[in-house]
């Protein structure tokens, strides 16, 4: 695929990062920003372990959406500390989503600085996501459309985004935030897939503390190359558009998609799957 490297910076302005990078909505890796936080040195899975071993975590892994699937409902529970030793001693496609880890551990929010780097985050707890090694995030963008600052802590974790004009090759599921499950976004098939070969993005690989700022409703996937976990913060769309449409996901097209499971059934999901290719075929005259 056409991928470009995301730049990097050890550390920059909040001056330079508003006017390089959200203004002209242009992903970045700032690798330095943590370097002052308590969780550089802290955060990795041992003192995960140590601070929070006992409490029951949700996991979720790469098996296709059903209609059976509720809104982010775990496929299995297991304690972390299990995980832990789990992510420690294989691969496993098992991984923590969305998870407010930080309202069970109180400790963690000290751990973390609200970075002064010119965006107005969300001050609510930021989530966790846990990885074990080669287990993969589909590609999807986010309900909100928010600017996102994304933190990895403890090994490697390889990032592919695309912007929202990329939109067109991506063979978007209708009624949703992702794209088709089956494409392998590191190798796709371009004879299935032939659209993909369109559309151009970024790649970056992170590092232990480094920051990726992806811009509002950018398309990501995800693979942790090492076992490890990731932090983001928030911050509302700037665009209008963007906080229309991100208004119009939570409102509407999550309503609408959770009534037509409830209705049609799996025949919803298989129907949206097959219109993501034919529409993607239509518009593109392929």
């Amino acid at each position: 695929m056409r991928l470009n490297e995301i730049p990097r910076l050890k550390t920059i302005s909040k001056e330079g990062f508003i006017a390089n990078y959200v203004k002209p909505q242009k992903p970045v890796v700032i690798e330095e920003l943590t370097g002052d936080w308590p969780a550089y040195k802290k955060w990795y899975l041992d003192y995960i372990n140590e601070v929070a071993g006992d409490k029951i975590v949700p996991l979720y892994d790469d098996r296709p959406v059903t209609y059976e699937d509720g809104f982010n409902e775990p496929h299995a529970e297991m304690r972390m500390s299990e995980y832990i030793q789990l992510l420690e001693s294989k691969p496993t496609n098992y991984r923590i989503f969305l998870y407010n880890l930080m309202k069970e551990v109180p400790a963690l929010q000290e751990d973390f600085k609200w970075p002064d780097i010119g965006l107005k985050l969300v001050k609510q707890l930021p989530m966790l996501f846990f990885g074990g090694e080669n287990s993969k995030v589909f590609m999807h963008f986010d309900i909100d459309y928010s600017n996102i600052l994304h933190f990895h802590f403890h090994g490697k974790k390889q990032c592919i985004i695309f912007p929202p004009d990329q939109s067109k090759y991506m063979y978007k599921v209708p009624h949703s935030l992702i794209s088709r499950e089956d494409i392998d976004f590191e190798n796709p098939d371009f004879e299935k897939w032939p659209a993909l070969k369109q559309a151009e993005g970024y790649i970056a690989h992170l590092n232990h503390g480094e920051m990726l700022y992806m811009p509002e409703g950018y398309w990501h996937f995800m693979k942790y190359e090492t076992p490890g976990f990731s932090m983001s913060l928030r911050s509302i769309p700037k665009k209008p558009k963007h906080l229309a449409k991100a208004v119009y996901n939570l409102f509407v097209m999550r309503n609408y998609d959770n009534l037509m499971r409830k209705w049609k059934g799996q025949a919803w999901i298989d129907q949206k799957n097959e219109q993501a290719i034919a529409k993607t075929h239509e518009e593109l005259g392929i």
